[in-house]
């Protein structure tokens, strides 16, 4: 089912070996154009185009395009006990994880009576986005809100797109995760429109002085293509997280490790998308085969089972073999997966080996759908490549840096002639005039 790419003869610089790895296509580019005209349409019409994609996309006609507090409230009234117990756990357990990522704010004495003050500021107002399709995702509403609640957020909106059987609203489960949160501005928007709704504000035609949405700061949350696009699209307009893509996870293995284990985390991600990308990383090819074999006899017996069995075999998922682990870990490095997994002798060791990740797992019980629910960490996580250079979701997607500085006059009279020296080697004499203007 899976494709094997063997490196156990290969030499190859960390540029040769990322065109060889497995990954999912992701055209963002090409996904750029085609949601360009969504939102220029919702920033010049509002409510009213919201409602048109909305219709096209998701053949859904809300009633209002803020679900009403009565809607939310029967939504958590109704939920299941233990998906209610559960939720409560995730979200003290993710406060928890959060709050451990405040940075603290810090007075540095830079000359006698001159001071710089690093202040961290969280922006006023952030839209949420919470994404639909093949599955429900609740735990997205609490990862996004819990995030921009510890961070000090003062306003926060959510929006997820409308099911036409649930009322045309969105799922009743990711409305009460809403109302568990504290949070009632919720949206029954989705895709490219709900971004472009977030980054330009909208009046509501069916009721507009109620249900408009004002402008955000912050656009955050996992989605398709298209909302990944959408958030490119808008972010001269407001600040985003980053452009998620298709979910992936890689696991890098020796030949310690549980093949049973390994199968069912490579087919826990699998059953998110078609698309989703699962790689082994491994220099035992006995464990390469003896986890082919389990994926190959559990597969047939998940509920996803077509899902799953399309992502395991695309161009996107595969084992690498390699020939020592000092290669599974520089394989790991370039391919920078969404969630990677270590399972080796020395797991804890390895994972300090490893720059590239946008989570690690580390030992053979700690899976990835740990993270995606209830272990405390986020799981919006940067997607194709892109934790070589990004973050997954934290506070600081809500908070900016400030440097607040202070002087006194006897400070800023020591430092005049250094400075009047600097803005004439740069010839700018004014910015050296308005210090010696103090004196």
């Amino acid at each position: 089912m899976m494709s094997i790419l063997d490196l156990r003869e290969a030499d190859l610089t960390a540029r040769e070996l990322a065109s060889k790895l497995p990954r999912a296509s992701l055209d963002v580019e090409g996904a750029l154009a085609q949601v360009t005209p969504i939102i220029e349409d919702v920033a010049s019409r509002g409510g009213a185009a919201i409602r048109e994609w909305t219709l096209k996309f998701d053949a859904a006609q809300p009633p209002k395009l803020r679900v009403p507090a009565s809607v939310i409230d029967e939504a958590l009234k109704n939920l299941d006990p233990k998906v209610r117990a559960a939720l409560e756990l995730s979200i003290e357990h993710n406060r928890a994880g959060h709050t451990a990522q405040l940075p603290k704010e810090a007075e540095t004495q830079i000359i006698p009576g001159g001071v710089v003050r690093q202040r961290w500021i969280p922006v006023e107002r952030v839209g949420l986005y919470v994404p639909g399709g093949l599955a429900v995702y609740p735990s997205s509403v609490v990862m996004n809100v819990v995030a921009a609640q510890v961070a000090g957020v003062d306003q926060i909106a959510v929006a997820s797109p409308p099911q036409k059987d649930f009322g045309h609203y969105p799922h009743p489960t990711i409305l009460a995760a809403c109302a568990l949160l504290g949070v009632d501005e919720v949206y029954a928007m989705g895709g490219a429109q709900a971004i472009a709704g977030f980054a330009y504000g909208f009046e509501d035609d069916e009721d507009a002085a109620e249900n408009g949405c004002a402008p955000v700061d912050v656009v955050t949350g996992p989605g398709n293509i298209f909302v990944a696009a959408a958030k490119r699209a808008v972010q001269s307009v407001c600040g985003i997280d980053a452009e998620a893509g298709t979910t992936e996870i890689a696991i890098v293995a020796d030949g310690t490790a549980n093949a049973r284990f390994i199968a069912r985390d490579l087919i826990s991600q699998a059953e998110h998308d078609p698309a989703a990308a699962s790689v082994l990383i491994t220099d035992s090819l006995d464990l390469a085969n003896n986890v082919s074999r389990a994926i190959e006899q559990m597969v047939p017996q998940t509920k996803h089972a077509k899902r799953c069995e399309t992502a395991l075999s695309g161009p996107q998922s595969g084992i690498v073999l390699t020939r020592d682990l000092e290669q599974s870990l520089f394989v790991a490095n370039t391919y920078a997966a969404e969630h990677l997994e270590i399972h080796t002798a020395n797991a804890a060791g390895d994972a300090r080996k490893i720059r590239n990740a946008g989570a690690i797992f580390v030992g053979p019980y700690t899976p990835v759908p740990l993270g995606d629910y209830i272990a405390g960490s986020n799981h919006v996580l940067p997607t194709g490549g892109t934790a070589r250079y990004a973050s997954g979701l934290n506070v600081h997607a809500y908070i900016k840096s400030v440097q607040e500085i202070e002087y006194d006059a006897q400070a800023l009279a020591q430092l005049t002639e250094p400075l009047i020296a600097l803005a004439q080697s740069e010839d700018l004499p004014a910015h050296g005039e308005a210090a010696a203007e103090r004196q």
